[in-house]
């Protein structure tokens, strides 16, 4: 076995490896940007080397600092994580050059399922079912549309070297064809350096279901069973699941075992996951599924997998790169109870799912319901360079019902402050209908995305608690003098003290009464309520109001109060009463960018008339495209940047005016 060993990642995988190694006695070497010079994955290693600047392409993809920094270290292996470098075939030849063993598959293996057109016909030739499509050179956008036609609409254009929803789009249509094609190219090329794509038949009612498998350098190859990832976003996973809800034993055997057959037509060693898709338009049947991709490394959702399974993955990882034999064979293998994970991301459902950025304030994960795995703490950024995930939050059940109710309590008691998550939407999702049933397709998401990304309203208790917080009436006293215990309290009659709220951009004055230590009157729209503090526990807040005991938690910045309840987070602003209200200048008429990014496409010149929801300005924030519309009809006054510029997060990018007002 390895003693020591550099995990060219970051984030939360770079801790995830860390732990397995540390637990097994090997040591373990971190490489960070200057973004991440203080970020846990460094503080967690037992050393760390800066590898460059702040932007990947300067630092975690830099294959010879790596190399150095393994070679100053002493670090006999690497592992990759997942993205990055982790399905780089060259950076494995590399690391074989110097001598420094990689912990994962070989480069030919990698090659062999890198490129989505080649490994599909590879994989035909095994006698793996492939999805229906073209999979071939000609890249003539005339001829690729001729294909689609061919195929039948609606198809799937997706970069041949893609990966995580990049570089794929749906096409309904023959004349929505030309500008998803470009816009696939695009993203391709920028993600992948690759603007290739093939064309597929798009399922109208498909199920994500993956397979783990896990393969040595002895001839051996095993499949640990199914993970669900239906529920996504934009091709990209939400919530996965293990095992898949409603999969018959019959069908289970038969993609495992094409699984398997896939792995050992590549010689495959290490943890890999082939992808299906399945058609369940009439049920999940053993004929109705399909290739979609081979990830050649340990996937974000592994967990769900050891947690059914009892297995580390990441164990098995170092004992087959050291030249070990798997630990077990497939008639070792079985699983019990079920397992969920939610990615918790910094991003704006609202807005459409943007990425966010932010400083980590408060932050709170459910670590006594939940495994969570995490690079973040709280007082950490999240910044525009990398992928926003905050945690995964991870649980297991002995029934599905039981790990989702789990899932469901653990989001309810996530608190994340000083950066919008998706920790609401994920709540919501626990709790639809149909996702509850196990009736789950990649298209659920899409078709109720109004009713799960509703704002809810900040129930009253949350008021009440927000304008008690405010007032610092739940502040602890300090010193030993007994008249500081009593916050508000009056000589001849009960306190009155006015919080001064900001609810959804209306402003109230919350009144409230003192009746002692933590004993409150507030005066809300349904009337007056008593409130009593049962206890606090950092941020969480047990109370009882009129008889009804309940909890929540609040946490207190310097010009708003957050409040966290039912997953979701409530963010209140606490004003200044002299400062007088400003209207947003200008509302409707500037497109701004609403997160930092590049410019890949501006549409239009000052004088162009445009009607509401024309594409403007495409914007490019982490690998992804983002589509900037135009909010109200009227002309084009000024664009005040060009294609190609690198603009922060609240520029305008242009302005609108009305017909006959534009700038001459």
């Amino acid at each position: 076995m390895f003693k020591k060993i550099l995990i060219a990642n970051r984030g939360e995988i770079a801790c995830r490896v860390m732990e397995t190694a540390q637990k097994l006695g090997i040591r373990t070497v971190a490489i960070y940007s200057d973004a991440d010079a203080g970020a846990k994955h460094v503080a967690m290693a037992d050393e760390a080397f800066r590898v460059g600047p702040s932007p990947v392409s300067e630092s975690y993809l830099k294959t010879d600092r790596i190399i150095e920094a393994c070679k100053i270290s002493g670090a006999e292996a690497v592992h990759p994580g997942y993205g990055f470098l982790s399905e780089n075939p060259e950076f494995v030849e590399a690391l074989e050059k110097a001598g420094i063993a990689f912990i994962g598959p070989s480069a030919n293996s990698i090659r062999a399922m890198g490129l989505k057109d080649a490994a599909k016909a590879l994989m035909e030739k095994a006698g793996v079912p492939v999805v229906p499509g073209y999979h071939g050179d000609n890249q003539d956008p005339a001829f690729l549309k001729e294909q689609a036609a061919a195929i039948g609409y609606p198809v799937l254009i997706k970069a041949r070297a893609g990966g995580g929803g990049k570089g794929m789009r749906r096409v309904d249509a023959a004349e929505d064809f030309d500008d998803a094609l470009q816009g696939a190219q695009r993203e391709g090329e920028a993600s992948f350096g690759d603007g290739r794509v093939l064309i597929e038949k798009y399922l109208t009612k498909p199920r994500h279901i993956e397979i783990q498998v896990f393969g040595d350098t002895h001839g051996n190859a095993v499949h640990l069973f199914e993970r669900d990832c239906s529920l996504q976003r934009r091709h990209q996973k939400v919530i996965e699941e293990a095992p898949a809800p409603g999969m018959p034993e019959a069908m289970r055997q038969t993609m495992g075992e094409a699984a398997v057959k896939a792995a050992k037509a590549i010689d495959y060693s290490g943890a890999g996951t082939i992808e299906f898709i399945a058609d369940v338009s009439e049920g999940l049947r053993a004929d109705r599924f399909y290739l979609m991709e081979m990830n050649t490394r340990l996937q974000v959702e592994h967990p769900v997998t050891e947690l059914i399974t009892g297995v580390d993955l990441v164990a098995w990882q170092l004992l087959v790169a050291a030249g070990k034999p798997l630990p077990k064979t497939q008639a070792d293998l079985s699983f019990n109870g079920w397992a969920f994970e939610a990615r918790l991301y910094a991003e704006d459902v609202p807005k459409g799912f943007l990425p966010a950025i932010g400083t980590l304030s408060h932050l709170h994960l459910p670590e006594d319901t939940a495994r969570v795995d995490s690079g973040v703490r709280p007082g950490d950024s999240i910044s525009p360079y990398y992928d926003p995930m905050i945690a995964k939050i991870i649980v297991h059940g002995p029934t599905r019902e039981a790990a989702l109710g789990k899932l469901l309590a653990s989001l309810e008691k996530t608190e994340v402050a000083g950066c919008v998550t998706n920790a609401g939407f994920l709540a919501a999702l626990c709790r639809h209908t149909g996702f509850s049933n196990g009736d789950v397709d990649t298209g659920l998401i899409d078709r109720d995305l109004d009713n799960l990304v509703a704002e809810p309203e900040l129930p009253e208790d949350g008021i009440a608690l927000a304008a008690i917080t405010a007032l610092g009436l739940t502040e602890e006293a300090n010193g030993n003098d007994p008249f500081e215990t009593l916050k508000g309290w009056r000589i001849w009659s009960a306190s009155r003290q006015f919080a001064y709220l900001e609810i959804d951009e209306e402003r109230l004055d919350i009144e409230v009464h003192v009746r002692g230590k933590n004993h409150f009157d507030v005066h809300l729209r349904s009337g007056q309520a008593r409130y009593n503090i049962i206890s606090m526990d950092g941020a969480r807040i047990v109370y009882e109001r009129d008889g009804h005991r309940a909890s929540g938690a609040v946490v207190l910045s310097q010009n708003t109060v957050t409040v966290f309840t039912g997953g979701h987070a409530f963010e209140i602003g606490l004003p200044d009463r002299l400062s007088s209200d400003d209207d947003a200048a200008g509302a409707g008429d500037q497109l701004i960018a609403p997160m930092p990014g590049l410019v890949k496409v501006l549409n239009g010149e000052p004088g162009k008339n445009v009607s509401k929801g024309d594409v403007l300005v495409v914007l490019e924030a982490m690998k992804m495209e983002h589509t900037l519309r135009a909010p109200r009809d009227g002309v084009i006054g000024e664009t005040l940047v060009k294609a190609g510029e690198q603009v922060t997060d609240g520029t305008v990018l242009l302005t609108l005016a009305e017909e006959g007002d534009a700038a001459a």
